[in-house]
């Protein structure tokens, strides 16, 4: 099949993926080359998200680079470990402490400056680590201002690359500054740079409550904000990064028809947790499954669907669907 999208995934999720009762996890660490040796042995996947201090540091990026080219991959993002180490417990960009947030900053701007030399046109942003857990701990004035000033400032600073805030609801701090598409839409705007958008988890809009092909319209309703699209599947309860389609299958038709009809043109990156399963065996079927619904989605039944939201008859639209994908040939 000739996909028109682009297909990706963040080079963790074949790993060792830990869960906060066993820290040590449930599979063998694998060497760096075999994990990327896994992501090219996946069909239709072409790029690779890198995280920074994990994945990439300033001293390895000729060997990654060296890494990449030989497997045929791209360098989709590179996501700064802004979450994942002991000084960042309270907030990273947004931190009440001063040096903690210049600390922030430059960790930015090392993921920024990794990209650059790497190859790769944009940083993700995800700020988990900013926001609170308690009443009365949180200055949501001030700490929402050093946040979108850092982000503009790195923006700024790196105006050729597109820095993409991903959003989610919770996890690890109970509440988030950046928890929908709406608000981080907004702090995006604020910057008042073209070059800072929004990355859509679909996993974390479900949990925030959203309906994701919803989120992704207006995203690319205000001046194309919707940079990148993180894909996996959960119950909305919680972000359980399944595998995609496992859960939410109608959702992702819909998603996928609206991030064709308003010409999202990133690319659609794999991003879960499979903490038992093999690693290439659970990204590929996430894969698998979103490039058949984009088989599925030929023009002649787009067509087909723009007339029946116009319609909105919702016994008419399950039929349909039904009909699409349970009637035997």
């Amino acid at each position: 099949m000739n996909s028109e999208n682009r297909y990706s995934v963040i080079l963790g999720n074949l790993g060792n993926t830990c869960d906060r009762f066993l820290s040590s996890g449930y599979k063998d660490v694998a060497p760096k080359e075999e994990l990327v040796a896994q992501a090219a042995a996946i069909p239709g996947v072409q790029g690779i998200e890198l995280v920074g201090t994990w994945d990439v540091t300033e001293s390895n990026i000729t060997e990654i680079k060296t890494m990449l080219n030989g497997h045929g991959l791209t360098c989709v993002s590179i996501i700064p470990d802004l979450f994942g180490q002991k000084h960042w417990g309270k907030g990273s960009l947004s931190a009440k402490d001063a040096p903690t947030r210049a600390l922030a900053l430059e960790e930015t701007r090392i993921a920024a400056r990794i990209a650059q030399q790497i190859g790769c046109p944009l940083v993700n942003l995800w700020l988990g680590q900013d926001g609170y857990d308690y009443p009365l701990t949180a200055d949501f004035v001030g700490q929402r201002s050093y946040l979108t000033e850092n982000i503009r400032t790195v923006a700024s600073e790196f105006p050729e690359l597109r820095f993409a805030l991903e959003y989610k609801p919770k996890e690890p701090r109970i509440f988030s500054f950046q928890a929908r598409a709406a608000d981080t839409l907004l702090m995006a705007m604020e910057t008042e740079l073209d070059n800072v958008g929004v990355c859509i988890d679909v996993g974390h809009s479900f949990v925030a409550g959203e309906n994701v092909a919803e989120a992704a319209v207006m995203l690319q309703h205000y001046g194309k904000r919707l940079f990148h699209m993180h894909f996996n599947d959960n119950y909305r309860s919680w972000d359980d990064d399944m595998i995609v389609g496992s859960i939410h299958m109608t959702e992702y038709f819909e998603l996928l028809y609206w991030l064709q009809e308003t010409g999202y043109d990133g690319w659609y990156s794999m991003d879960q947790y499979p903490y038992r399963e093999d690693g290439g065996a659970a990204v590929g079927e996430s894969v698998a499954f979103l490039r058949a619904v984009e088989a599925l989605l030929t023009e002649e039944r787009r067509q087909a669907m723009r007339e029946l939201i116009a319609t909105g008859d919702a016994t008419c639209t399950t039929r349909w669907m039904r009909e699409l994908l349970l009637s035997r040939p």
